[in-house]
This record gives C-alpha cells, structure tokens and sequence, in this order.
C-alpha cells in the first residue's frame, strides 16, 4: 500500500503524483507494490533468481515514459536490485528512476542497485535518477548506485543523476561505452552535509568512430562532509570528451577531484577541467544589498549553483 510517506517521496525522486501515463514499476521495501506495461515497453521480474526487472522497449518506440522508483519505509533494511534495460533501434524514450528512503529507526537503511543498459541503433534515452533520504531516527541511509550503459551505433543517453539531500554515505560507480557515432552526456549534481560521505566514480569509454562524451558534475559540501571524484574519459578512436567539475566547499567540508583522461588514438580530443572553492564575497554581498539576508543570499546562490 502507498502511504502519504511514501507519495510525498515519490514526489520528491521522481515527480510522481497520482496515475502516471506510461510503463510503471515501484519498488518497495524488497516487494512489488505496482507494476504496469505498455504496447511498446514491457517490464517483466528477472527469471534468474535475482531480484529486480528486465524492461523491454521495442523498436520504433517514440515519446513514451518509463517510471521505476524505489521507496524503503524499513530501518535494519539492505537490498540489492538488478535491473536491465533493452532498449530496441530507433526509440526516442524517458527512463525516470530514483530511490527514497524513510528511516524512523535507530538502523541501517540500505539500496544497493545495479543497472545496465544496452541501447540500440540510433535511439535516444533519457535517464533521470535523483536519491533523497529522510526520517527522524538515527539510522543511517546508504545508497550505492552502479550504472552501466552500452550505447550502439547512433545512439544517445543524456544521464542526470541528483542526490538532494539525507543520504549518509554513497557509492556511485558510473560506466559508458560508446559505439560509432553515439554520445553519452552525463550531469551530476550532488549535495552533502552533516558528516556524510559521497563518491562517483565515472569512465566513459569512446570506442568508436565520431563518438562523443561529456560530463558535468556540480557539488556542494557542507558542514563537516566529504565528497570524492575520479571521472575518467577513455578515447580509443576518433572522438571528443570533455570533463568539468566544479564544487563549493563550506565550513569543515573536504572535496577531492580526480579528473583524468587517456588518449589511445592520435584523433581524440580529450579535455578536462576542476574547480573548488568557497561563495565569493562579491556574490554574497551583491544578494544582501538587494534585501536578502546572508542565509538566504547564500541558500539562493548554492540553489542556483546545483539547478
């Protein structure tokens, strides 16, 4: 049964209100709680004794969506979640994904999941998967996501992944590789505080000919957080991959960025760039002058910064 609780987190991971129009699959705590197909995209449980789902998206499929977010309302709760994504030639598709966690308890509450996609020629995904954590007991919310994207000829993901708030300690592994001509652009934006801890790690693998990659990754570590970063582009071919970081460090907060890029062909172009550093005063100034307070000119600032 969908509590209050658990709508106000699907709204929050994956702007779910009401029916949603499109293949559906929500997860909760470990079970099932809704499950719907389509003509075009079909989610199915695993057959190989795996927990999770395979979801089909047939040839040809345009403009349609496909929901799978995740909710845990359990402390002393761990998961781990295979889920594989086949995605036919010529499809122009959403994928919104996304797990809340709830934990009134004094435990550990935890979703580990893996997914990968093979995305065929020509076709273009939209993947948007955003990680929120709540609750007014102690425990600690852990997620750790890994992602693994083959993308065929022609073919494109564009990849934004959030976490809002509330996680404890993450683990994002990240990894494309790209065929002839596709493109994989990822944007990460990634807030922490108290003593949390997160790390992405990322490698975008452009194998084939006039393939493309680009990440782009925002970060705002707070309090006494820590946040580390090693986004990787690998070009095998002719290609072009960009890597941009940018943080803003606060209080006792640590940021540590790892760029790094490997050409094994003389026709790829390979660029990356990292920058941290605190609010300029400047800005801050510029806000308060126009009637804001120095919370609220920073709160509007780092808004801006992660939007």
């Amino acid at each position: 049964m969908i509590t209050e609780v658990d709508q106000r987190l699907l709204e929050k991971i994956a702007d779910l209100t009401g029916k949603p129009v499109g293949a559906l699959n929500i997860r909760k705590d470990g079970g099932c709680e809704a499950r719907q197909s389509t003509e075009h995209i079909k989610i199915d449980a695993r057959t190989d004794g795996k927990q999770g789902i395979d979801i089909r998206i047939l040839d040809g499929t345009k403009d349609e969506k496909c929901f799978i977010p995740v909710v845990i309302s359990k402390s002393d709760y761990a998961e781990m979640v295979y889920n594989d994504f086949y995605v036919g030639e010529n499809c122009d598709v959403d994928i919104v994904a996304g797990c809340g966690i709830h934990n009134s308890g004094c435990d550990e509450a935890r979703h580990d999941g893996v997914h990968t996609f093979h995305i065929g020629k020509n076709s273009h995904v939209r993947y948007a998967e955003k990680h929120y954590g709540e609750g007014d007991g102690t425990g600690t919310n852990i997620m750790n996501p890994q992602t693994v994207v083959y993308l065929d000829e022609g073919a494109t993901i564009t990849m934004e992944t959030v976490q809002i708030r509330g996680i404890d300690s993450t683990k994002r592994y990240t990894k494309i590789v790209c065929g002839k001509g596709a493109e994989a652009l990822i944007t990460e934006r990634l807030l922490t505080h108290g003593k949390q801890l997160a790390e992405s790690d990322m490698e975008i693998v452009l194998d084939g000919e006039d393939s493309k990659g680009r990440v782009i990754s925002r970060s705002v570590a707070q309090d006494e957080s820590r946040q580390v970063f090693r986004p990787i582009v690998v070009g095998n071919d002719k290609c072009f991959g960009h890597v941009q970081c940018d943080s803003i460090i606060m209080g006792s907060a640590k940021i540590e960025s790892v760029p790094a890029i490997t050409a094994n062909s003389t026709e790829a172009q390979l660029i990356h760039e990292a920058a941290i550093g605190k609010i300029a005063g400047d800005q801050l100034l510029k806000l308060q002058t126009l009637g804001l307070t120095e919370e609220e000119a920073e709160d509007r600032i780092l808004k801006g910064f992660l939007a």
